[in-house]
């Protein structure tokens, strides 16, 4: 054997080499991220079969918690949420001397899906859950798409309804194109929406999409400019990263987002004007699931409506999130009596 070919016989073993090295890395890096994910899905799954119950009503069960003493405010989460959503939101509203009643909406989490699963009839299960726990009325704060079944309950349960907030609602006139899958906004591309849609599908596409692109994954999934993020306080990021944090487990959600997509398309106008309770409703202007002009349209329409309008924020009120918790709190404590 020559040198020339004692050359190539060491160079191909080279390369051999250096391919094996490089799958093993790979491998290892592969095995490495699975088990993060591995690790954060077990302790999503144990936050939230730790944190609620079960209660048994004639609208079929419900699960709930309750935090805080108090005056009662029903909380219906948004799109993506469940009752740990409820309670992450209003922290503040339990420290202000409230009873936070947060409950899963229909699909999410461990409520199921009845087979007349509209806006309506969550609005009913809300009464049957107040009823189970010997609430007369309450305060309810829909919170995006929560906000339907919010406005379904102050009017065919006017009795019951001390006041209703309506935050970044998901409301009427809301384009057609917002509301599919929890509303894509109309300023990403198809491929953007393409990579969200795949990891509503996977929890762990959808543990690895915030890591991956994380500003896709901003603009797209919580409705808010990346870079209204990056200039957010401290306090404020670790927000939005605990809101992110907390859509897992996702699977457990998913039911609920297709229910909420399915009677977004389209949103129905309601009998605003029959609404009697003292409502409040807050939005942002960029909010990128564009519920500010369902918001503007519904306060104008109910009688004796107060808004709110903040002139950035996103959907997750990024800068100004405290200030409207304190508008609600204030707000719902004039009212509770």
């Amino acid at each position: 054997m020559n040198a020339a070919t004692n050359s190539m016989v060491e160079m191909t073993r080279s390369r051999r080499t250096i391919a094996i090295f490089i799958a093993v890395l790979v491998t290892g890096l592969i095995l490495l991220i699975y088990a993060n994910y591995q690790r954060d899905i077990r302790q999503a799954l144990k936050r939230v079969m730790a944190g609620s119950q079960i209660i048994d009503t004639p609208c079929g069960p419900i699960e709930y918690a309750i935090a805080g003493d108090g005056d009662p405010v029903l909380i219906a989460h948004g799109a993506g949420g469940g009752y740990d959503e409820g309670l992450d939101l209003t922290r503040d509203l339990t420290q202000r001397g409230f009873r936070v009643v947060a409950v899963s909406r229909f699909g999410y989490l461990r409520t199921p899906l009845p087979a007349d699963a509209s806006p309506a009839a969550q609005a009913d299960a809300y009464a049957c859950l107040l009823d189970a726990l010997n609430i007369p009325r309450a305060a309810v704060v829909g919170i995006s798409a929560g906000a339907p079944s919010s406005m379904q309950f102050a009017l065919r349960h006017p009795e019951r309804t001390t006041a209703l907030v309506l935050l970044v609602p998901a409301a009427y006139p809301m384009s057609l194109d917002q509301g599919k899958g929890g509303a894509v906004p109309e300023q990403t591309s198809i491929l953007e929406k393409s990579l969200m849609e795949a990891a509503f599908k996977s929890d762990f596409l959808f543990w690895a999409a915030p890591r991956l692109a994380p500003r896709v994954v901003d603009q797209v999934l919580i409705g808010t400019p990346p870079d209204l993020i990056a200039t957010a306080s401290a306090d404020e990021r670790a927000r939005v990263v605990e809101t992110l944090d907390h859509l897992l487990p996702f699977s457990a959600r998913r039911i609920g987002i297709l229910n909420d997509a399915k009677n977004q398309n389209p949103l129905p106008r309601y009998d605003l004007e029959r609404i009697a309770a003292p409502t409040l409703v807050i939005d942002s202007t960029d909010d990128g699931y564009g519920t500010y002009p369902g918001a503007q349209y519904s306060a104008q329409h109910i009688p004796h409506a107060r808004f709110i309008g903040y002139p950035t924020g996103g959907h997750l009120l990024v800068g100004h999130f405290e200030a409207a918790l304190a508008e609600i709190a204030s707000f719902v404590q004039s009212h509770s009596r």
